[in-house]
């Protein structure tokens, strides 16, 4: 009957029964009336065409009416009652069905149950461990969300450093590929020294055209403080924009954000931008031969008057720097580095400075920052100056070597993170490493990388001479135990490459100075030069070339060993 109904009615109760979440007891009583009406129903019409209607039913009764007339029926009493009856019959079997119908039509099942009220105990547990998962579910995306929101820098783009060799430790390469995985492709160029790096920066391209390889087409490189207005002026390199923001600027000291705001002449500027970023730094230092001056029972050295002693006269060698030499007299003089005024700022004026340059020189027997550790090595000189990160390296290497920073103070260095400059022109912009739109957006989170606390271990443990940045206010420092059994241990008064407390409040960095103050620096040099009776040309070229044949010997004498 449901089937006959159907094709009838164009119904589908087995439709929406699957479709509707309703239960099979929900329907089970509809469909059981539906049946039930519709065999009512079929015995009814059964039982009404069993029955024989009368002749006259069909034949028009008894009356006729000639040969071709109409007949008419004519039905009794007791048959028209029977006839209303089978049709009253009909006619409610049939309404009872299509209203048992109405029950499971489409729109009654579109309906949503009735809510069922239960108590708390009566709740299906099958419900109670869906929500569960459902809510479990929802927490673990929205965790994964919260996980992928912190990946700001989870992109797939190469980042180009080039690097002065043995500035970057080389577990910061190897913690950062593992730190991003696949995102990153760090590709990294180790140059000697940061003239090379300098000199390969500010050199002209050939036809327009830089190779990928250039340190121009570097998205960073490593470049030194000194060097840093210079670079700015001459526009090899770009101010870091947009990061007020970020984490890195907001945990670096004040004392290196001053430092580092230049204006776009390369002076210091409280509304300057900032052009660089330190990842590590250090300290001048003098370094003696400590088996030396215990055979020849000489003081140890502390300070800077010290190198004024008459029995070191030509047992010195120093940096060939201006600004280092003439610093020295400066601070032996009680000055700062960065006096601006030597008439003014200086007990004495241009006259003491003089005087006291000129007596420094004729101690010195060499002036050059490439060999100067070589004649510490071989012997020619008990005591050398120079900076932390080129000394400290040598005397590991050597006995019986003291390392110490002045107590009156000295110059800091730094090595820092600069971003080359790269013409705005379009054609040239395109052939400079695929810098099209600028450094790699990786740069910010490589420099978080460098100045996380972690990555200063490899200057605590010694590894790498210098020390993190936010080791320059350090203020609990403890002074080295000295002790006999570790023989290897460097003789210093560095803590972790740091200076104690007392003596790094009095260094200073080397701030720019005006270009007629440093026209001043190199007069001074030259007068003191033409005025000294210190070896000739000719000499000087001869204590080159013997300190080269004595490193020769020694390194050949080690390896022979």
């Amino acid at each position: 009957p449901v089937i006959l109904i159907d094709e009838l009615f164009g119904i589908s109760p087995p439709v929406y029964v699957l479709t509707n979440r309703i239960k099979p007891v929900e329907i089970r009583k509809p469909l059981l009336v539906v049946v039930v009406a519709f065999c009512v129903l079929s015995m009814a019409t059964a039982a009404t065409l069993s029955l024989k209607p009368p002749a006259s039913f069909f034949y028009g009764g008894n009356r006729h009416d000639g040969s071709r007339r109409i007949i008419v029926a004519q039905v009794s009493r007791g048959e028209r009652f029977h006839e209303s009856v089978v049709r009253l019959s009909a006619s409610t079997v049939l309404f009872l069905g299509l209203s048992s119908l109405r029950v499971c039509s489409p729109a009654s099942a579109r309906l949503l149950p009735p809510p069922i009220v239960a108590t708390e105990n009566q709740i299906s547990t099958e419900t109670v461990a869906g929500e569960e998962n459902h809510e479990v579910e929802e927490a673990k995306l929205e965790a994964d969300f919260e996980a992928y929101k912190a990946k700001v820098y989870s992109l797939t783009v190469p980042l180009k450093l080039v690097a002065l060799r043995g500035s970057v430790p080389p577990s910061w390469i190897k913690d950062f590929m593992s730190s991003q995985g696949k995102r990153v492709r760090l590709k990294t160029r180790f140059r000697g020294n940061l003239e090379e790096i300098f000199f390969d920066l500010s050199k002209p391209s050939k036809k327009g055209k830089k190779g990928s390889d250039s340190t121009a087409a570097a998205d960073m490189i490593s470049i030194g403080d000194s060097w840093l207005s210079y670079a700015i002026k001459e526009k090899l390199i770009e101010p870091m924009k947009g990061i007020e923001d970020q984490d890195w600027y907001k945990g670096l000291s004040d004392k290196w954000k001053i430092y580092l705001r230049r204006n776009y002449a390369g002076e210091k500027a409280p509304d300057g931008e900032t052009w660089a970023v330190p990842y590590r730094w250090g300290t001048m230092v003098i370094a003696y031969k400590k088996s030396k001056f215990q055979n020849y029972k000489l003081a140890p050295i502390e300070d800077w008057a010290d190198l004024w002693r008459p029995e070191l006269q030509g047992r010195i060698a120093m940096v060939n720097s201006p600004r280092e030499v003439v610093g020295a007299v400066l601070k032996y003089m009680g000055a700062s580095y960065n006096t601006t005024d030597l008439d003014s700022q200086v007990a004495g004026g241009r006259i003491a400075v003089e005087k006291n340059l000129a007596s420094l020189m004729k101690q010195i027997r060499l002036f050059d920052s490439n060999n100067y550790l070589k004649a510490f090595n071989v012997g020619d000189v008990w005591v050398t100056v120079g900076w932390s990160s080129d000394v400290i390296p040598v005397a590991k290497r050597m006995s019986n070597v003291t390392v110490i920073v002045p107590k009156s103070g000295a110059t800091l260095w730094a090595d820092l993170w600069a971003i080359p400059a790269v013409s705005k022109s379009g054609k040239e912009a395109e052939q400079i490493g695929g810098r099209v739109r600028g450094p790699s957006p990786l740069i910010h989170q490589w420099i978080e990388f460098c100045l996380q606390p972690a990555r200063s271990l490899p200057f605590t443990r010694e590894v790498i001479p210098g020390a993190s940045p936010s080791a320059l206010e350090r203020l609990l420092v403890k002074e080295p135990e000295k002790t006999k059994k570790d023989g290897t241990k460097l003789d210093t008064n560095l803590v972790s490459g740091v200076p104690l407390p007392e003596i790094l409040s009095k260094c200073e960095f080397l701030e720019p100075l005006p270009e007629a103050m440093l026209l001043e620096y190199q007069l001074l040099i030259d007068t003191v030069r033409k005025q000294s009776k210190g070896p000739g040309l000719v000499e000087k070229i001869h204590d080159i070339v013997s300190i080269w044949v004595r490193a020769f010997r020694t390194k050949l004498q080690f390896e022979m060993k």
